[in-house]
């Protein structure tokens, strides 16, 4: 017989215990020390699903080495706009991160952050040419103008030696590489934000899972929570929602009602990496190197060769290698996607589906794809890999999201989506890349579509926190000289 519901109140409830609802946690009791805020998580730990590091690859995405953020348009030219906003948003990340290392929010920044240098390589012409274009319209820009590149093998082998040992005379080969890039674990950054959280005052509950979400009668939102420990269940009253619950969002947001959410789909992606098990190997490869995605393959599966600091071990990792699994969380349900089909987004998911025929087939290759084959792609990069000294590890879930266009089409969006109702008493997040990196600048945006009356007594606050906020650092490279001298020193990068 189950337990009879209790009830509880509070200001704010954030539903998951990753990096957003974190972020958005410590942002909130910056700026409203009286309020009360209650977080509750599934799981026994913060950041254990998408913010845990052997879930995710861990990279500062800061558009330095990521190709696909810099796309060559059908004239020839490279496109930088993305690249220049995804940049910026990884500025205000670090900015953010610095004033709470400053404060003693956050331990030694060691901790979850280390300096390290990030590449692109690729291989044949058009790619090469590709790459020289890339770098010529982002070196133009401040906030690129530290990048290098190079056609020299000698000059990359400085760089990373893995790439050119035992690589025949097979063609060019081009590289760029930004050493001011980072490697972040998001998970041990996730949790020294809840724990402080939790010392400031927060209601903190692990083991909870978040069952209803509805609108009371008195305004407030009805979040119906279980304690899967004990069996029992509890109603919190909040005048604020914050779903940051990863691949559950979508489904606690239809559970709502709220009309912004309505045509949203879910497509989820699973990914694998291969872990190098010879430190011999680990401590000669000192960079994170980004290639080019296969053709019909979605950009968070672009092949990476990736220098990890986790729990103060220094890795390498290979990947990642996508697949398909219809569970919205790594600890989900594969009744997750047909769940989450709903008469609203039907049509949508249709014409998703209609579309990518060729994501679909790639997705399906590389689930069935051997181990044998997995090494095949890790020699591209790394040409004497010996694949007995790699172990195959599961990533984390992406769920894509799918998004309605026009009446009754649809579209897959490999970003993040802020869905806010029109009161701004609830708010969530959809998507995946980039993610993670960019949890400050994205929980700043929630804030202002959800609190758009509190900014201006909120500005001061915000911008000791985020001293470079509301500017350009693009547009003002003194403003920029003076950030990454001051984010380099309060986080130890430089």
């Amino acid at each position: 017989m189950p337990t009879p519901s209790s009830a509880t109140t509070h200001d704010v409830v954030l539903i998951g215990g990753g990096i957003m609802s974190a972020t958005l946690g410590v942002l909130l009791q910056r700026l409203e020390p009286t309020w009360s805020i209650a977080l509750y998580e599934n799981l026994d730990q913060a950041g254990l699903e998408s913010s845990d590091p052997w879930n995710n690859a861990g990279t500062g995405h800061a558009a330095l080495c990521e190709l696909n953020y810099a796309p060559l348009g059908k004239d020839g030219t490279v496109d930088v706009t993305k690249a220049l906003g995804i940049n910026e948003q990884f500025w205000t990340s670090r900015q953010f991160w610095s004033s709470l290392v400053k404060d003693g929010t956050l331990q030694d920044p060691k901790t979850f952050i280390n300096p390290l240098p990030h590449m692109s390589f690729v291989w044949g012409d058009a790619h090469a040419d590709y790459l020289r274009t890339r770098y010529e319209a982002m070196s133009a820009q401040p906030l690129f103008a530290q990048m290098e590149h190079t056609e020299d093998p000698a000059t990359i082998a400085e760089w990373a030696p893995l790439l050119i040992e035992g690589r025949e005379d097979a063609g060019r080969i081009a590289a760029s590489r930004v050493v001011g890039g980072t490697d972040v674990d998001f998970g041990s950054l996730t949790r020294q934000l809840v724990t402080a959280m939790a010392g400031a005052g927060a209601d903190v509950r692990f083991g909870h899972k978040v069952t209803g979400l509805s609108r009371g009668t008195d305004g407030r939102w009805e979040v119906s929570v279980k304690n899967k420990a004990a069996g029992t269940e509890v109603v919190d009253r909040a005048r604020f929602v914050f779903v940051g619950a990863g691949g559950g969002a979508l489904s606690l947001l239809q559970k709502s009602g709220i009309p912004e959410a309505k045509g949203f789909g879910g497509f989820p992606v699973s990914g694998q990496f291969l872990r190098c098990t010879d430190e011999s190997v680990v401590n000669r490869h000192m960079a994170k190197v980004y290639g080019q995605a296969a053709v019909g393959a979605p950009p968070m599966s672009v092949p990476h060769l990736d220098t990890r600091f986790v729990n103060g071990k220094r890795s390498l990792l290979f990947g990642p290698y996508a697949g398909f699994s219809t569970n919205f969380l790594k600890t989900g349900s594969y009744l997750d996607l047909p769940l989450s089909i709903r008469p609203h987004n039907l049509t949508t998911m249709l014409d998703v589906a209609k579309d990518n025929m060729d994501l679909t087939k790639y997705l399906v290759t590389e689930v069935v794809k051997s181990q044998d084959k997995k090494v095949e792609s890790l020699k591209e990069f790394y040409p004497e890999a010996e694949g007995g000294d790699w172990e195959l590890i599961t990533a984390g879930q992406r769920v894509q999201v799918m998004k309605r266009k026009g009446r009754f089409g649809g579209v897959l969006q490999f970003g993040t989506e802020v869905v806010t109702h029109g009161d701004g008493s609830i708010g969530g997040l959809l998507g995946a890349s980039p993610g993670a990196s960019t949890a400050a600048p994205i929980m700043v945006k929630l804030l202002e579509r959800c609190f758009p009356a509190k900014m201006a007594g909120w500005d001061g606050a915000l911008k000791e926190l985020i001293p470079s906020l509301g500017r350009t650092l693009n547009d003002d490279p003194a403003l920029l000289a003076e950030v990454s001298a001051s984010t380099d020193a309060a986080l130890k990068l430089a």
